[in-house]
């Protein structure tokens, strides 16, 4: 379960596992965002204070995965079709989540739009096959990668030809 990717299998099936790996992703996205509050502006006191300001993260971003990931799953399996509207319909359930957690339909509204038309850019891009982030072994083949010594001259321990003169 933990090697499963989100697209091993088909829409619609494995909705369980496919919750896990959302959930796995939106834990991490949480505990990022979280831990930049922490640091950066709530500042808690204590182990309490701290981990109440990282649920407070990670619960709705976990909650907003799992919305979206089951909205998308179940409306395909409903619908019988596998189209952009199981997507945004699932970025629109996000959306309301976030918005809940904010407490705000006025902030609700247009994240439950935002997120479901990134939805529907993201099953377009699945579709047709886009790249939306490059593989990570392509920077090992750069010209900037740590590979590639540029140096011009070696260091200066590796041509010690001198004494101490003791």
């Amino acid at each position: 379960m933990l090697s499963y990717k989100y697209y091993d299998t088909p829409e619609g099936q494995d909705i369980y596992k496919k919750v896990f790996v959302t959930s796995k992703y939106a834990t991490l996205a949480g505990l990022g965002l979280g831990t930049f509050d922490v640091l950066m502006f709530s500042h808690p006191k204590g182990l309490t204070g701290t981990v109440g300001r990282l649920a407070f993260y990670v619960g709705p971003t976990v909650g907003m995965a799992a919305a979206f990931t089951v909205t998308a799953n179940v409306a395909q399996n409903m619908r019988g079709k596998n189209d952009k509207i199981n997507y945004f319909l699932g970025g629109v359930v996000a959306g309301s989540v976030f918005g809940a957690w904010q407490r705000s339909i006025t902030i609700g509204v247009p994240a439950a739009v935002l997120l479901g038309v990134a939805a529907v850019i993201k099953k377009t891009g699945i579709d047709e096959g886009w790249t939306f982030f490059p593989d990570s072994r392509m920077a090992n083949q750069s010209a900037i990668s740590a590979r590639n010594d540029f140096t011009m001259a070696k260091d200066v321990v590796e041509l010690k030809t001198w004494t101490t003169g003791h």
